[in-house]
């Protein structure tokens, strides 16, 4: 007989990228294509 064990997850990268996500459009849903730029301008990786 074999037991399963499963282990719970200390970090969920499908909850977190789904967090990020939404709060995104929540900042941007009433913005214009003009305010929506300078938002991703502003917000942008910088690597």
């Amino acid at each position: 007989m074999k037991t399963i064990i499963k282990i719970e997850k200390k970090f969920d990268t499908v909850k977190v990228f789904r967090e990020i996500k939404e709060r995104i459009a929540r900042e941007t849903d009433s913005m214009s294509f003009t305010e929506f730029k300078e938002y991703l301008n502003k917000n942008k990786l910088r690597i």
